[in-house]
């Protein structure tokens, strides 16, 4: 009997695959705990747009990516911070920082999980940090700490 995976089941698939099993396994396990349904035309139609659709939302996603790295490539932002003696700042540059400044300037929001500094900053000077955002899209951004 041909089924659609409708969730993920150990040792044999992942949601959406179409399986050729047994007709009891079918009928006395998969379609009891909802793990699968009939792979007929209807079922195989819903599946073939589901994947569509998802498909689509992942290109539009992309997109709205790109158009975000290709506005903040290669830009500077400028954080002023105090410091003490030594030129060590009193706290530190985070993610959450950056983020909130990239906010404050270009109005876009980016979750600071992925902005990657490689450690925080704790002092004055340039820096280029890594912004990594979803479906492969990453670029890099200049940081210039700066005193308050």
């Amino acid at each position: 009997m041909k089924v659609i995976l409708l969730k993920d089941v150990k040792g044999s698939g992942k949601a959406g695959d179409i399986l050729n099993v047994a007709d009891g396994y079918a009928r006395n396990y998969l379609f009891v705990k909802g793990l699968a349904c009939e792979a007929n035309s209807k079922n195989l139609s819903e599946l073939e747009s589901k994947k569509a659709s998802k498909q689509h939302k992942l290109d539009v996603e992309k997109a709205e990516n790109e158009k975000i790295a290709e506005k903040l490539k290669d830009k500077t932002i400028e954080i002023r911070a105090k410091a003490g003696n030594g030129g060590r700042l009193f706290g530190a540059v985070t993610p959450l920082t950056i983020s909130e400044k990239i906010k404050e300037i270009y109005g876009i929001e980016i979750d600071k999980k992925k902005i990657s500094t490689n450690g925080d900053i704790k002092s004055y000077g340039d820096f280029t940090v890594t912004v990594k955002l979803s479906q492969g899209v990453n670029f890099k951004i200049d940081v210039k700490v700066s005193e308050q």
